[in-house]
């Protein structure tokens, strides 16, 4: 039988490049998107011209909890499911002094509260099938440490990374295994950025000097994914070119 993977927001960025990482594999690809469906279709092509199916379905997880049924949908198309990885996500900057509540809470609705409940949606259906599965939840080299004049950002990837941990420990006994990846600065659409940006020397502030290639987290991700992965769970793998080693991003005034 052919595995499934659910990728969120793989219409783009790590998420596309995650999703045809797992098709390589043999994987069978749910992609879901929120504002570019035409770069949906075309990770779901770039599936199928690698022999697997794919699915795409709308997914906004600003509504919830009704947004999160996407995945029941893309669940009910395919018939099982083996894989999730939450890409999706939401990020606003703004000082601590100055966040209004309804951006704080934007931020914890999409990133904390939809992967909370995709991966509700996710877990039910591998415990019902009996045969284990993977949740990978993308965080932030900032689940770690503090973006600043992000504080929603920041207590979001945090809350996401001591969820990873919550369903870890709790899903473990369906031999489910729960882990997250932390990127550092990867060129992708988020960071106004596509690979071909990617240039040596570009960001010298960071040990690599230069931000990451998406397949350079894909490749991660679909590691864990699979079955080499089968004695890890409940950690955080951060990728971040040497960014926390460095941490440059307190900048004293005066």
């Amino acid at each position: 039988m052919t595995r499934v993977a659910i990728v969120t927001a793989s219409d783009s960025g790590i998420g596309k490049t995650t999703a045809l990482m797992l098709a390589e594999r043999g994987f069978d690809i749910g992609v879901t998107w929120h504002s570019d469906e035409k770069g949906a279709l075309e990770t779901c092509r770039e599936v199928e011209a690698q022999g697997q199916r794919a699915e795409a379905i709308h997914l906004d997880l600003s509504a919830l909890p009704e947004g999160a049924k996407a995945i029941e949908t893309l669940i009910a198309r395919f018939g099982r499911l083996d894989v999730l990885v939450n890409n999706a996500g939401a990020m606003t900057k703004a000082p601590f002094l100055e966040m209004p509540f309804d951006d704080w809470r934007n931020i914890f609705t999409v990133d904390v509260d939809g992967a909370f409940l995709c991966s509700q949606i996710a877990a039910r259906q591998m415990v019902k099938q009996g045969e284990g599965g993977r949740i990978v939840n993308i965080t932030s080299v900032h689940e770690h440490t503090p973006l600043p004049e992000a504080s929603a950002y920041t207590a979001a990837k945090h809350a996401l990374g001591g969820l990873t941990k919550s369903m870890a420990m709790e899903l473990v006994k369906h031999n489910i295994l729960v882990n997250a990846v932390a990127p550092g600065a990867i060129a992708t659409p988020m960071n106004d950025m596509d690979d071909s940006e990617v240039k040596e020397g570009s960001m010298p502030e960071i040990p690599l000097a230069r931000p990451g290639h998406t397949k350079e987290i894909a490749s991660l991700v679909a590691w864990l994914c699979d079955s080499d992965a089968s004695y890890t769970t409940g950690q955080s793998f951060i990728v971040d070119g040497g960014f926390m080693l460095a941490n440059p991003q307190f900048k004293p005034e005066g």
